[in-house]
């Protein structure tokens, strides 16, 4: 834990004890709120200069859009919490290789894009306008909270894919809260805390969006014909039994991959994944899934 998570953590559990929802207002204020924005690395840098740039705005909020190729068999790719674009560089490159237009997009309050904050429903409306913009697509690759996010935004029709893959995927936003407050060390009220602001103020008309927001809930409304899952057995912020169980609810039409030793990031950045994602993404339409 460095410095700054360390004095936060001390901080919050203090205030806690004697003024719980002043110190829960404070948890969910770092909750909204990605507290980096990695830089490109020199190889990202080369990559995106090579992308034709768009940008539409959501919320007030600039966000920055890229794609490659002709337009011909479009690919989404989704990024996650604390993320970028740039950091499916490997993707991008597997998939121009083999003539897919990939597309993807800086969330707001990441990358190059505007603003502090971001939600989940931000991200739905950006996947419907680049849907809107490049039809259905071959597939949406999504990482970690991106991989929920467009769980999500195919169940709600915002965009139409023929597969879906998940990597290192968060299924849940039950999780999210929670694994904030145990990489904070947070005492279990600040997590009871932050999921009650989290409906009262960031998802009021939602209804349950514990439920709603799940991969794993409701897959008869997940209009693809096949999903791909690669977890990391080796993953310290979401543990491979998070896609064990989105991959049992899509039953046949799921296929789970284990790696090891890449962690929850690296296995963004793996040539092998890369590559076995592309040999799903390029099957024949009907081909069984290799278990």
């Amino acid at each position: 834990m460095n410095a700054m998570a360390a004095l936060l953590r001390t901080s919050l559990n203090a205030t806690s004890s004697a003024a719980p929802r002043l110190a829960g207002r404070a948890a969910f204020a770092l909750f909204r709120r990605p507290l980096v924005r990695p830089r490109l690395r020199p190889y990202e840098r080369e990559l995106m200069a090579s992308a034709w740039y768009g940008s539409t705005t959501v919320n007030g909020k600039n966000v920055v859009t890229y794609c490659w190729g002709d337009g011909e068999r479009p690919v989404l790719l989704v990024h996650g919490w604390q993320s970028r674009a740039a950091h499916f560089s490997a993707h991008v490159a597997a998939l121009r290789s083999a003539g897919y237009s990939p597309v993807t997009f800086d969330a707001p309050g990441h990358g190059a894009s505007g603003g502090r904050e971001m939600t989940i429903l931000e991200y739905r409306e950006i996947m419907r306008r680049l849907g809107a913009e490049h039809g259905r697509f071959d597939a949406v690759i999504g990482h970690s909270f991106g991989a929920m996010a467009a769980f999500f935004a195919v169940r709600e029709r915002a965009v139409a894919a023929d597969r879906l893959v998940s990597l290192a995927g968060i299924p849940d936003f039950g999780h999210l809260v929670r694994q904030f407050r145990v990489e904070l060390g947070l005492r279990e009220r600040l997590e009871d805390e932050v999921r009650r602001r989290v409906v009262d103020y960031l998802f009021p008309l939602e209804g349950d969006i514990w439920e709603r927001f799940s991969s794993a809930v409701r897959p008869e409304e997940v209009n693809v014909e096949q999903v791909l899952l690669v977890h990391d057995a080796d993953d310290r912020r979401a543990p491979a039994e998070l896609s064990e169980r989105v991959a049992a609810a899509y039953g046949d039409r799921a296929r789970l991959v284990v790696t090891r030793g890449l962690g929850h990031n690296r296995i963004l950045r793996d040539a092998d994944t890369a590559a076995a994602v592309l040999d799903f993404v390029t099957a024949p339409s009907g081909a069984e899934l290799r278990r």
